[in-house]
């Protein structure tokens, strides 16, 4: 094995190596750690999980779906609008939608405080601490996952498949459920894939909803037991749990291969919607906009009024700014360590390109597809293990790299290490490997063709993946939970803190930085993935 072969290897290795450490609990598992999850939450806890995973599915698939077929296929008042601000939900980090529901539509809350004063007081209101609450708040937030794919799906069928179904007599309900949803549907199921991975790795949000899911559970035993073996053995479940999903999204593609002649064919042409129906289109778009976007962004804006005028809590002046800087300062510095790796990989694959390079890119940009839990149990473990071993050989005298800032980038790295990749990948694609040949054939290293071709030639790419990570950690919670340097707290979880403690208002101030946030990277997706030439 080559040198140039052994860097991405070796790199790779080492960022799966969390994971690794997660799945290696399978082949030593402790008997009376699963006997007593057996015998008192386990069972809760994969029953919850797979009734809100499924929930989730199924609700983003019909929500996103129905939007993007009604962006695609119809005129009505406001479409081009709503086209771009369907997709603001994914700005909006589940547990501050989750919070700001339980604000709003508890019984305190002044929905049902309302209720209760024109009604009566036995009036009745659905439970919003319950299961069904939870998957209502994680399909309005990751609904535009399915959304995105879809539109995009049904903006590259040509319009000669749906008018020849049209030409037979089916009705354009019919061409839509026998045609364009078939050929749409390894994208839709991309989508609800992704959506239903993101639930796995949420613990915040069911947490304040009262479901007790694997991943609330890691945490739960993690705090109230402080067993760190029984927490990342559960890890286990949810590491099989996501794999599981991600096979079930390969089974469900199918190997039918859905292709169209031509290039340039006709794209499908909207029709035009009048009457009660337009109003009905524009109506539910505005609806769901509303409920996943407006509501949480409103809210949050009178609570900071609010705050600011009487303020009841300490943490907006001075401690808050310390929340700021540090968030900035992990969220920079993570960013800037998966840019760089992801162009090392990138680069040496490309320089070199062979089955053990790409194998190795795509280990190392598995974390992605994982809970953050998972990660950040395996980090700590490795981490711990790695302490210890230093411990016992006289090299140190107490922890070095558990709770530490190395620690916590590194846990960052694996966990959103793909996301740059995948950027700094699509931008060395348009690179012709004809510029790195002569490069090659003129003497230059791989570390000058690095230097002097693909970074420069990637920098758009690097910027946008950067962007992209700095956003993601903000947002960050299960990883951060677990490996943070002692005292090191970020905006997301001082917003987690007040909000688990009902401090709704004091909570507004640091949520909204980092939705303000979340608004950069929807806005260069979207540029990114809006058709070309859509009317």
């Amino acid at each position: 094995m080559s040198l140039r072969t052994l860097v991405p290897l070796s790199l790779a290795l080492l960022i799966v190596a969390p994971l690794l450490v997660v799945a290696a609990q399978l082949l030593t598992p402790s008997t009376e750690v699963w006997a007593l999850l057996w015998e008192t939450q386990l069972l809760g806890m994969l029953a919850s999980t797979a009734l809100l995973t499924a929930g989730v599915g199924i609700c983003t698939l019909l929500i996103g779906t129905s939007l993007a077929w009604l962006i695609s296929a119809y005129y009505f008042p406001g479409r081009r609008l709503f086209a771009w601000l369907l997709v603001l939900p994914l700005a909006v980090p589940s547990y501050v939608l989750g919070f700001v529901f339980m604000a709003t539509f508890d019984y305190a809350g002044p929905t049902q405080t309302a209720l209760r004063a024109w009604f009566g007081p036995e009036v009745w209101f659905p439970e919003i601490r319950s299961l069904g609450g939870a998957i209502v708040v994680l399909s309005l937030v990751w609904y535009p996952y399915v959304y995105l794919l879809a539109r995009a799906a049904f903006a590259e069928q040509a319009a000669a498949g749906l008018d020849t179904a049209r030409a037979l007599g089916l009705s354009r309900r019919e061409a839509f459920t026998r045609v364009a949803l078939p050929l749409a549907r390894p994208a839709l199921v991309a989508g609800a894939t992704l959506a239903m991975l993101e639930t796995l790795t949420d613990f915040a949000t069911v947490r304040f909803f009262n479901v007790p899911t694997l991943s609330e559970g890691v945490f739960r035993i993690w705090e109230g037991m402080m067993d760190r073996a029984a927490a990342t053995e559960l890890a286990t479940l949810l590491l099989l749990a996501a794999l599981l999903l991600i096979v079930l999204e390969r089974i469900l593609r199918g190997h039918a291969r859905f292709t169209q002649r031509g290039g340039t064919a006709p794209r499908l042409a909207p029709t035009p919607l009048r009457g009660w129906r337009a109003a009905t289109a524009t109506l539910a778009c505005a609806t769901v906009f509303a409920v996943a976007f407006g509501l949480p962004v409103v809210q949050l804006v009178v609570w900071v009024v609010r705050e600011s005028l009487l303020p009841t809590l300490p943490t907006a002046e001075g401690v808050g700014w310390r929340y700021i800087r540090t968030t900035v300062g992990l969220a920079g510095g993570a960013a800037l360590l998966a840019s760089l790796v992801a162009l090392l990989l990138a680069s040496s694959v490309r320089v070199e390109p062979g089955r053990i390079g790409r194998s190795a890119t795509r280990l190392a940009t598995l974390g992605y597809a994982v809970p953050g839990a998972v990660v950040g149990a395996g980090t700590l473990t490795l981490l711990a293990g790695l302490d210890h071993r230093l411990i016992e050989s006289g090299v140190a005298g107490g922890l070095l790299l558990t709770g530490s800032l190395a620690g916590l980038l590194y846990g960052y790295l694996a966990r959103f290490l793909a996301i740059t990749y995948a950027s700094v990948e699509a931008s060395l694609d348009r690179v012709t490997p004809q510029l790195v040949e002569s490069a090659r054939v003129l003497g230059a290293r791989p570390l000058r063709v690095l230097c002097r071709i693909h970074a420069p030639l990637v920098r758009s790419g690097l910027m946008v993946g950067a962007v992209l990570v700095f956003v993601d950690v903000m947002k960050e919670l299960p990883v951060t939970l677990l490996l943070r340097p002692f005292g090191m707290d970020t905006l997301a979880i001082w917003t987690y803190m007040l909000a688990a403690e009902s401090f709704w208002q004091a909570a507004a101030i640091p949520a909204l930085i980092i939705v303000g946030a979340g608004v950069i990277p929807v806005a260069l997706v979207m540029s990114g993935l809006e058709p070309r030439g859509t009317p």
